[in-house]
């Protein structure tokens, strides 16, 4: 699939809930979901800075594409990473940098998050893009 067609499908998942408890559940299972770091890469340098919780994000490159993993100590954030996840982790690094995130404002993201919590969303995404153009420097 690409970035696209997932972020279509995960409009259409959250397009299902009626309201903000649902969809925050629904966020909260995502993170339930989320395929853990190895605990030897929660260290300081996979801390995504600007972020309230703690939240780690691992990439590695597998077969010319970017994976990641990650893992928070808040189950809002952990849903929250996951999502991103879910969208970027198994790409290239060209399609991640290049990548339009249109499914944050689509889904209601930016409306319904507190300030820490977006702030922290927009942290996530910026690390994994900047990854992502760090590995496309090296050619990767």
């Amino acid at each position: 699939m690409t970035i696209n067609e997932i972020q279509d499908e995960l409009i259409e998942d959250f397009a299902f809930y009626q309201d903000w408890m649902e969809k925050y559940e629904f966020i909260i299972q995502l993170g339930k979901e989320l395929p853990l770091i190895d605990e030897s890469n929660k260290q300081d340098q996979y801390i995504i800075k600007g972020c309230q919780s703690k939240v780690w994000l691992f990439p590695e490159i597998k077969d010319g594409k970017l994976y990641f993993t990650a893992d928070s100590d808040a189950v809002i954030t952990k849903g929250l990473v996951s999502l991103m996840v879910k969208v970027l982790s198994g790409h290239t690094a060209k399609e991640i940098a290049a990548t339009d995130l249109y499914f944050i404002e689509q889904i209601g993201l930016k409306e319904h998050l507190s300030p820490t919590r977006a702030n922290g969303l927009l942290s996530m995404v910026k690390q994994m893009k900047l990854y992502a153009i760090a590995y496309q420097a090296k050619g990767i």
